[in-house]
């Protein structure tokens, strides 16, 4: 008994020792759904201070001992406890979704944060979003997602849209935002493919901008290609679609009755002649022998509609130490116009693998390569098609000399120009090939585990343009035009090497992550032009391979060079920058958040710049004294900060040698010159951006808000001057800008079963953009004299500059009141149907004092709006955006000031003045070609204001996980379907608000098939 008794108690001392015997317990903590590791969650022993986190890999360790109670958390999830048993030494966790919106990482530049930790104003767009929108240019799918973050299209195959974030930063300098690529800096992104990115983070203040420095005063792009996954199957998807693009409002041109009248009206005997010379030439209308037998609708003869096409392929997984990704894509867009090789085509292949060579040390690295193949449309296509006569028919028979093609020519009716719009379609051949790599290295190593890292990345991005324009030979009845050709090399080699130290820690409530790291990055780039002249044998389409340089027989010497006017390229620059972060929060409470970077270059005088930025945050909500039931979230955050702008021409400071030829004697000598013009850039174009926000979640977090308020102003901009005493301009850093306004996103998504759910959104922009400083100059001056853009003290920047019109003389007895001087009338003529010029200053004359600011380009308010909903297997989605608040300069009307033997569109040639009461808008026809109805006034502006259905997508999933069938769906999407606008123009989207020859923006209807394996 007494040896069963010490039995027993010796086997209970061994189980309490081999019980209470700590051990480390390893793991990792993936999301329950989408199998991804959740980096940053927390792992607490119930009962102790011991406490742990995962690494970016969802990895975790933690000392344990069977029996202690595991706490697994982050917030948006729920908690998970897991209790360790004996002989446990490997947990793999995962946790169920709660509120996961606040709880996303969110990368902000050299790290990541939280998104419930910012205070800053960051927005991220997912790749479903993305790949929604069929474009060649992903930047095309955040029209109307993200609120002050201005999209203008581009119709062109393969052109890349204007962006612009919170409004113009600076006078000279590109308006796009920077690019960060997979950690690689980028002017445009027009390489990627939309269907390879994981997310688009949209950096909008400079308190999250600031970190990277001097090329970050548009904002910045941060982009994440797609990544495989640790511990994950291989999977391969097929995505792609097919579809149309359609020409949508289509801009109405006078017809052949419309017109006639309106040359009737006009008085004009030469052009009244020109009518009956087509008449003599083509026919008489048998209806109407008045109007010639042709009625050519050029734009409807030059395009037609076009097919569009992506396809791509990936493949993805994982094992415990390495994932991957690697895929292929190709695009092709074809172009709206007939007769002309007018497309882009596109081939990209990539690769990503990070693996985990020790617990200690990850490496990876990824390679992009882009070829693309783009067939540019001739602008003046447009532009012809716009003024062509419609009594021109396209081809003419009589035009016996023309060739190789028999095409009409106006000329040979009388007119000045030839107009006919075909000629530059058939005889024009303008091709780009465009290659671009993307290499990445990185190596990240844990020095103090889940606390201390350091890593390196490098980056090389190679791109490579050969440009190629070929004119060929032809005839058009009355003017031999020779051929040409132009060829222009560009290369680029960019290279940015980082070096960064990451600590990341929490102690009791307290919680610290601090960055510190340097970065070089250079830039150098080539550039080779010629052209010549009298190709030797004459370019033909079905003999390419004769259009070289080598085939020319005579070359313009004014055409061959290896540098551009602005000293951008052949520029050998470099970059060296150190900078440093650190984000503090206090019990998920109280945020703090502070960058420092210093930039320095060999571009300007003054070497180096200095931004710094400083950001606070306080998440109200999660205060004892809070208790509102209906707020699940509330947090208010500011911060100020300051970016920089080096994305301008390179200045010399000082005056420089011009070659000069002069005469010594009875000979000449090549000598120099002193020119005393020089740009000097004694200071960084810096961008001081005060930025206040807030977010909220409500009613169980279906309903989310994010509102920011900003001041941002650009100072030191680089202006040009005039100098006293010598001709010419020179650039000073004498320049600033103001951008404010108000930006807020409203969400509602909610699941009403568990086979139903929806969302609506919606998201509204405000800017006000204005001068704040110019120098010592009244103004500056930008566009042509005759279609005048002014910047002012007070005023946004190139506002158009003219005459305010307040309506049309409807008879004499009104010009008579005008309060016009007599002597003023009669020495201008002014009669019935012309336009009424404001006297702005009442002194009875119109002249310069008279002008008046007309409107900006930029417009004050955006808006989108999306819904949706999910019914089992089937997706819906709309969106919905607008622009207001800005002017376009209908500049096509305009160019009667220089030719007037044109046509006009049919809502002027319908609604002109043709007596009392008849128009207050426009004036008569006779008016139109006076000289004081082309004075740049009110009558060519318009407003650019429209509501558009941006997108609407309706997809079907067939089969899903359950099944041993490949999952597959079927999508389709409408891109532009309706376009709500008054301007007269095909579109209201013109980039710099002067619209001339504007490429159309189609509407695009795609079938697509996606199938995983």
């Amino acid at each position: 008994m007494r040896k069963s008794l010490l039995l027993a108690l010796l086997f209970l001392y061994s189980s309490l020792l081999v019980y209470g015997q700590n051990s480390t317990i390893r793991g990792t903590v993936k999301d329950s759904q989408s199998q991804m590791s959740i980096p940053g969650a927390t792992i607490r022993i119930a009962g102790k201070t011991t406490a742990s986190q995962t690494d970016d890999a969802g990895r975790f360790s933690i000392e344990a001992t069977a029996g202690d109670a595991l706490s697994f958390s982050f917030l948006g999830y729920e908690t998970k406890t897991i209790t360790v048993a004996t002989g446990d030494t490997v947990l793999n966790v995962l946790l169920e979704d709660g509120n996961r919106d606040l709880e996303e990482i969110v990368v902000v530049g050299y790290g990541t944060q939280r998104q419930r930790n910012l205070t800053t104003a960051v927005a991220t767009i997912k790749s479903d979003d993305i790949t929604k929108t069929p474009a060649a240019q992903p930047m095309q799918a955040l029209q109307g997602r993200v609120p002050g973050l201005q999209i203008t299209s581009n119709g062109a195959p393969g052109a890349s849209p204007t962006v612009r974030l919170r409004g113009v930063s600076s006078a000279e300098g590109a308006s796009a935002p920077l690019y960060v690529v997979d950690n690689m800096f980028f002017d445009n992104i027009d390489f990627l493919n939309p269907n390879d990115i994981e997310t688009i983070n949209v950096l909008k203040d400079a308190s999250a901008s600031a970190i990277y420095g001097v090329r970050a005063a548009n904002g910045v792009v941060i982009i994440e290609t797609k990544s495989g996954a640790y511990n994950k199957d291989a999977e391969i998807v097929y995505d792609g679609y097919w579809g149309i693009q359609n020409p949508q409002n289509v801009l109405q041109m006078a017809n052949t009755e419309q017109f006639v009248r309106y040359i009737n009206e006009t008085g004009s005997t030469a052009d009244i002649a020109f009518i009956q010379n087509a008449i003599d030439r083509f026919g008489a209308n048998p209806n109407n022998s008045a109007l010639p037998n042709v009625n050519t609708n050029w734009y409807n003869e030059v395009m037609s509609p076009a097919p569009i096409q992506n396809h791509n392929l990936s493949f993805s997984g994982g094992s415990e130490k390495t994932r991957y990704a690697i895929g292929g894509s190709y695009f092709n867009q074809e172009g709206l116009l007939n007769d002309q090789r007018n497309d882009f085509t596109r081939l990209n292949f990539r690769t990503k693998v990070d693996s985990r060579v020790r617990d200690w040390l990850t490496v990876g690295g990824n390679f992009n390569v882009s070829t693309a193949r783009q067939h540019v449309g001739e602008n003046t296509a447009w532009f012809r098609s716009y003024f062509a006569v419609p009594t021109l028919p396209i081809y003419d028979p009589q035009n016996t000399n023309a060739r190789p093609l028999g095409l009409a020519n106006a000329q040979s009716l009388g007119y000045r120009g030839v107009q006919n719009p075909f000629y530059p379609l058939n005889y024009v051949d303008t091709r780009n090939n465009i290659a671009k790599v993307l290499g990445n290295f990185n190596m990240e190593a844990q020095i103090i585990e889940n606390k201390l890292k350091f890593r390196t990345q490098y980056n090389y991005s190679l791109a490579f343009v050969n440009a190629r324009r070929v004119d060929q030979d032809y005839h058009d009845g009355v003017t031999q035009v020779p051929s040409a050709i132009r060829r222009e090399n560009t290369a680029s080699y960019d290279q940015v090497w980082d070096n960064f130290l990451t600590y990341d820690d929490q102690f009791g409530k307290h919680n610290l992550n601090a960055v510190l790291g340097q970065s070089f990055r250079s830039e150098y780039s080539e550039l080779l032009y010629a052209r010549g002249t009298a190709i030797n044998p004459s370019p033909t389409r079905a003999a390419e391979e004769f259009w070289y340089l080598s085939r020319a027989t005579n070359f313009d010497l004014n055409q061959i060079g290896d540098a551009n006017d602005d000293n951008t390229i052949n520029a050998n620059l470099k970059f060296l920058s150190f900078f440093g972060r650190a984000a503090y929060n206090y019990d998920g409470k109280y945020l703090l958040y502070g960058t420092l970077r210093s930039d320095g270059n060999n571009k300007f005088q003054k070497k180096w710049g200095h931004f710094a930025t400083i950001g606070a945050g306080w998440v109200i909500s999660q205060e004892e004294f809070f208790n509102v039931p209906s707020v699940n979230f509330l947090k208010i955050r500011g911060g100020w900060g300051q970016l920089g702008n080096d994305n301008i021409r390179p200045a010399l400071g000082r005056p420089s040698y011009v070659p000069n030829n002069g005469a010594i004697g009875d000979g000449r000598s090549v000598g120099a010159a002193l020119n005393p013009l020089f740009d000097l850039i004694t200071n960084w174009e810096t961008t001081v951006e005060t930025n206040v926000g807030l977010d909220a979640q409500f009613l169980d977090n279906r309903l989310s808000l994010n509102a920011d308020y900003f001041i941002r102003d650009t100072r030191n901009l680089a202006i040009s001057i005039i100098p006293p005493g010598i001709r010419g301009t020179e650039r000073r850093s004498a320049g600033e800008f103001r951008n404010r306004g108000f930006e807020m996103n409203l969400n509602w998504q909610d699941n009403i079963s568990e086979d139903f759910s929806y969302n609506i959104g919606g998201n509204i922009a405000t800017l006000n953009n204005t001068v704040r400083s110019i120098g010592d100059a009244p103004f500056l001056d930008a566009g042509q004299a005759e279609f005048r853009q002014r910047s002012m003290v007070g005023q946004p920047y190139q506002s158009f500059f003219g005459y305010e019109t307040t309506g049309v003389f409807q008879n004499q007895e009104q010009i008579l009141n005008s309060g016009y001087t007599a002597e003023f009338i009669q020495a201008n003529g002014i009669r019935p149907g012309d336009l009424i010029f404001k006297d702005q200053n009442g002194d009875g004359v119109i002249n310069d004092q008279d002008r008046a600011f007309l409107g900006s380009y930029l417009p004050s308010f955006t808006w989108g709006g999306n819904i949706g909903f999910t019914y089992k297997r089937l997706d819906f989605s709309a969106l919905f955006q607008g622009q207001s608040g800005f002017s376009i300069l209908n500049r096509k009307r305009g160019e009667m000031i220089f030719t007037n033997d044109t046509n006009i569109d049919a809502d002027l040639a319908e609604n002109m003045w043709r007596g009392e009461g008849t128009s207050n808008k426009y004036p008569s026809a006779s008016g139109l070609r006076r000289a004081w109805n082309q004075n740049m006034s009110s009558y060519f502006i318009e407003s650019g204001s429209y509501f558009r259905l941006q997108n609407v997508r309706l997809s079907y999933s067939f089969f899903g996980r359950e099944s041993k069938l490949p999952e597959t769906r079927v999508t389709f999407t409408a891109e532009r379907p309706l376009t709500i606008f008054k301007y007269n123009g095909f579109n209201p989207e013109v980039a710099d608000g002067i619209d001339r020859e504007i490429y159309p923006i189609p509407a695009v209807y795609t079938l697509g098939l996606m199938i995983k394996l």
